[in-house]
């Protein structure tokens, strides 16, 4: 079972009373990709409700599809368990999935004919920026995505 625990960390542009950040144990069972899912639908829910954050409808989608590769990927590829960190910075919300593997992966060539193995593409293609990192243990990949959708942007500004 996930467990999740909140802690506040220094000022990077959002209130000081908010738990910017949210880290999880996900056992790496059959059920931890729709915990991680859950998971960072409520962190999010969170920041919209209790301290009035903008947090676009497309940011929980994309956030919840981000978060189901990255951890479908370390369960495939990582023995043991999966951390999850969500972290809110200013304008955006940071995923960072670390698993024991120090393989760093790399998106495939764009193939339109082959089935499966298109997440990490999708990850890049959704997210404002995504790095990894090698760890003493293993690797930490952080994907950073919008908060606010450009688009509800442009039509709350009439451009």
């Amino acid at each position: 079972m996930p467990v999740g625990t909140e802690a506040d960390e220094g000022d990077r542009g959002v209130p000081d009373d908010l738990p910017i950040r949210a880290g999880f144990t996900l056992d790496g069972g059959d059920g931890c990709i729709a915990d991680a899912r859950h998971h960072a639908a409520a962190f999010l829910e969170r920041a919209r409700t209790d301290r009035h954050l903008p947090v676009s409808d497309r940011a929980v989608d994309v956030t919840q599809l981000v978060v189901s590769e990255l951890v479908t990927n370390a369960r495939k590829y990582a023995p043991g368990p999966v951390l999850m960190e969500l972290r809110l910075t200013a304008g955006s919300v940071e995923v960072i999935v670390w698993d024991s593997d120090p393989t760093i992966p790399a998106a495939w060539t764009a193939d339109p004919g082959r089935v499966g193995r298109h997440g990490l593409e999708i990850v890049e293609a959704v997210t404002e920026e995504l790095s990894v990192g090698l760890e003493p243990v293993g690797k930490r990949i952080t994907a950073r995505i919008a908060l606010s959708d450009a688009r509800d942007d442009h039509a709350a500004t009439g451009s």
